[in-house]
């Protein structure tokens, strides 16, 4: 058991549900994604809100035991050093052959029984997503899908386009297998930090891909 207690919360988790925090140049309180950064670090449930009152309540200042510099957008920060390391995993699902991009291919891979999760952008029309919900739920009644599958709205149409090296990407489709494992862990921890009610049941959905 690799647990470590949060010092917002007092309770402990798993390291890879949490996020380190260590002391960088100038005292400047600095995440550490990776895990892999020298020195003491500080934990933290995986969650914007508690960031935010981390900040607010100075907890980085007592778990460090001396004054540090931290800056009030750091929330902001990390939810886009956490939506770029998912975008970097999802281009190499997407070299290994995991993910496809583009309304007619993302349906036709949802009827080939092989998708576990739908990417829309931000800017994705109604009607591309009614069509692409209605080919979920074809494929389900026709048992080409063995359930429902969950679609995530998590990054910009520019976002995605540069995990595809074009420009925008509006609509994606994520298979089953290895090549997109790394993509479902970084994604949980987004969605996790995000923590919105909306999201709860969508983390749900990426975890139980991930198992399979």
């Amino acid at each position: 058991m690799n647990e470590r207690t949060c010092i917002i919360t007092r309770r402990k988790g798993e390291a890879d549900q949490m996020l380190r925090f260590v002391l960088g140049p100038y005292n400047r309180v600095v995440p550490d994604l990776k895990g892999n950064l020298p020195g003491r670090g500080a934990w933290l449930i995986n969650s914007r809100r508690l960031l935010r009152k981390a900040i607010i309540s100075k907890a980085f200042m007592r778990s460090f035991k001396q004054d540090v510099c931290i800056t009030y957008d750091m929330p902001d920060t990390l939810d886009r050093l956490l939506v770029l390391a998912s975008l970097r995993s999802l281009s190499l699902a997407r070299r290994g052959g995991g993910v496809v991009s583009g309304l007619s291919k993302v349906k036709k891979a949802i009827y080939s029984g092989k998708v576990c999760m739908v990417l829309h952008a931000k800017e994705a029309a109604a009607d591309g997503k009614r069509k692409i919900a209605q080919a979920i739920y074809a494929a389900v009644q026709q048992k080409k899908q063995d359930e429902i599958i969950d679609a995530l709205t998590l990054f910009t149409a520019e976002e995605m386009g540069l995990a595809f090296g074009r420009n925008n990407v509006i609509h994606a489709a994520v298979c089953r297998g290895l090549a997109a494992s790394g993509f479902f862990k970084r994604t949980r921890k987004l969605i996790a930090y995000r923590d919105d009610v909306m999201n709860r049941y969508e983390s749900t959905v990426v975890q139980e891909a991930d198992t399979e």
